[in-house]
């Protein structure tokens, strides 16, 4: 028999999701009920996060095709779990060399597709240079499109365009991937407007910009908040006469996200119901993109029913999505219900989602059950993590029990965890909730030992302890503290400050601190506006030239138009060498011979125009998945 633990909760009305109480939570008198209701708004929980037999350990049966494919299988996975533990790719393939013999090819490729589907491009990255310097290592075209897609990824633009300048140099042609991976590289590296000089390139000169190019620029520019352009280029591929190709669903997605960013729900929620009509299938990353930035349980619920109802499977995330609205809500039934349909259907929770049902807990003060929650994270494999134990302490906190809440910071130490500025914060807002102030400055003080700096909540909630102690002056000391100490004052701590004031004297005073700090922020932002690079003679994206300064150009629009010639001048000298530039003689230096190359030799010099990593790819369609040549 499951155990039985006590809630006390708040009498249970309804639950909006319909759906989600139909199964074993929608009669109320029913036997079968998890839930029944007293008259002290008792709940009564049977087997409160029972474990489930999908998460026991099972001993996993692996079938192979002869001994020689289990041994193969099993040493490639020992190469990955060395290479895991040492956070070094090279190091541990060096090892696997016998008497200086070339690795097998398919060891070499198998490694980077896992570290490609892990999105490990750093190791990816470190795999390639090695391999460069490796004599018996071939090197072809779509090597040089694997690394400038590795560097793309990690945003490394300096090194994608000393490759894209490399490979034109060797006579191969300008390449929609190569171009893509360099505009990826500005995006991540925050160069938007290069990003859109190269994307305006390819699409007035060429190669063909790509489904995933498209993706990539609406994506960088969404990162950038450059929503105008975003939306011109989406409403471009609207245009079934205009439009070069049919947005996916991951373009949409972008401009859900896009809208939700920008705080204009109405246009997502229009996104969303335009998906069908132009083919692009919703799925649960959809719906979830909806739920994310809802406000309220009902809508949230709503959502999640429309997502039943088009027979769309809830995933941990939208389940966590649900449960995290209906615990804001302070609504704690609804979300230890969803959680227990969550492990119903068969879904595992997560760490995060683990959490966001403690939070639901904390946040009233529920201790008993947060605890429940707590220890069921270990038994479920979850592992809790810093955020785990300092929403356990804010659950003692919000229940004024700080006698308990003590206890458990020491616990945190013990557990071998540091506390931060949050877990910190949450301490110093149980003493201030408690008018101890004595011991909210030994708090305060404690954490400052610990060489944290606060932040502008524990500033507030220490000025705001005081101010409700009726000492005003030392609230604005506090105020004028947190800004001494290089935290700018949120507008949160600018409302308590002003409400604090209550005669005319102080309210004047408050007055003139809050506008004080208004100016001085715009008279800065005037000063950094005016800031213009004054070499003349700086060709670097940074400067403008005198011409533009004299015609009062905008720094901004100054430096988009310097950082687009840049990317012209970087694809015009690109495109200027072709191969009937290229020398044989170049070739044959760059080739090693094998005859001359002594065998103890593992690493050869590499030139600085040079230096390249290799695996290769396939990227035909528009779809262009990069996919690693099967040697």
């Amino acid at each position: 028999m499951p155990q039985t633990s006590t809630m006390f909760l708040k009498p249970f009305i309804s639950a909006p999701s319909t759906t989600l109480w139909s199964k074993s939570y929608g009669c109320e008198n029913s036997a079968d009920a998890n839930v029944r209701i007293c008259k002290r708004a008792e709940v009564v929980c049977l087997g409160m996060l029972a474990p489930r037999k999908f998460m026991q350990r099972r001993k996993k049966i692996e079938v192979f095709k002869d001994a020689a494919d289990e041994a193969d299988q099993k040493n490639w996975r020992k190469l990955m779990l060395e290479i895991e533990e040492s956070d070094s790719a090279t190091e541990v393939l060096k090892t696997r060399r016998v008497k200086n013999q070339p690795l097998p090819k398919d060891m070499i490729v198998g490694t980077l597709i896992r570290f490609k589907q892990l999105k490990k491009w750093n190791l990816v990255s470190e795999v390639l240079e090695w391999l460069r310097t490796q004599h018996w290592w071939d090197f072809k075209e779509m090597d040089l499109l694997m690394l400038i897609t590795a560097y793309g990824k990690l945003g490394q633009f300096n090194k994608a365009e000393r490759v894209l300048g490399y490979m034109h140099r060797k006579g191969y042609p300008p390449h929609v991937v190569s171009y893509t991976g360099l505009m990826e590289a500005y995006g991540r590296g925050g160069q938007f407007n290069k990003a859109e000089a190269i994307f305006r390139r390819m699409q007035s000169s060429g190669p063909e910009p790509s489904a995933v190019t498209y993706q990539i620029i609406l994506k960088s520019f969404v990162e950038g908040d450059k929503f105008k352009e975003a939306e011109e280029i989406f409403d471009t591929l609207l245009d079934k006469e205009k439009s070069p190709l049919k947005p996916d669903q991951k373009m949409f997605h972008m401009m859900i996200y896009m809208y939700k960013k920008a705080g204009n729900y109405e246009k997502a929620r229009k996104i969303f119901s335009m998906m069908p009509e132009r083919g692009a299938p919703q799925t649960t990353v959809t719906y979830n993109s909806l739920m994310s930035f809802e406000t309220s349980y009902k809508e949230v619920a709503n959502i999640y029913d429309q997502m039943q109802r088009a027979d769309i499977r809830p995933d941990v995330v939208s389940y966590a999505l649900l449960i995290n609205a209906y615990g804001k809500a302070r609504r704690e039934e609804e979300a230890l219900a969803v959680f227990e349909e969550m492990l119903d259907a068969g879904v595992r929770p997560t760490q995060k989602a683990y959490n966001i049902l403690l939070d639901a807990f904390a946040i009233s003060g529920m201790v008993e059950q947060a605890r429940v929650v707590f220890k069921s994270m270990r038994r479920d494999r979850c592992t809790p993590d810093l955020f785990s134990y300092t929403t356990m302490l804010s659950a003692y906190v919000n229940a004024s029990d700080m006698d308990g809440a003590e206890k458990f910071f020491k616990r945190i130490k013990t557990d071998g965890f540091e506390p931060n500025v949050v877990t910190h914060g949450t301490l110093i807002k149980g003493y201030a909730k408690a008018n101890d102030l004595e011991k909210m400055l030994e708090k305060y003080e404690s954490m400052r030992v610990d060489g944290i700096k606060p932040n502008p909540t524990i500033f507030t909630t220490i000025m705001d302890a005081f101010g409700k102690n009726k000492d005003f002056g030392s609230a604005v000391i506090w105020f004028n503290e947190m800004v001494s100490s290089g935290v700018s004052p949120d507008q949160k701590a600018k409302n308590i400050l002003l409400s604090l004031a209550k005669t005319a004297e102080e309210q004047m005073e408050a007055k003139q601190i809050v506008e004080s700090l208004s100016l001085d922020r715009i008279l800065n932002n005037v000063e950094d506006d005016d800031v213009i690079d004054d070499d003349d003679d700086d060709d670097d994206v940074s400067g403008v030239s005198a011409d533009q300064k004299a015609k009062n150009i905008p720094s901004s629009l100054a430096k988009k138009v310097v950082e687009s010639q840049y990317v012209d001048r970087l694809l015009n000298n690109v495109e200027a060498d072709n191969v009937d530039d290229v020398d044989d003689d170049d070739d044959e230096d760059d080739d090693v011979d094998d005859d001359e190359e002594d065998d103890d030799e593992d690493e050869s010099s590499v030139s600085e125009d040079t230096n390249s990593w290799s695996v290769s790819i396939s990227s035909g369609d528009h779809n262009q998945e990069h996919l690693v040549e099967v040697l």
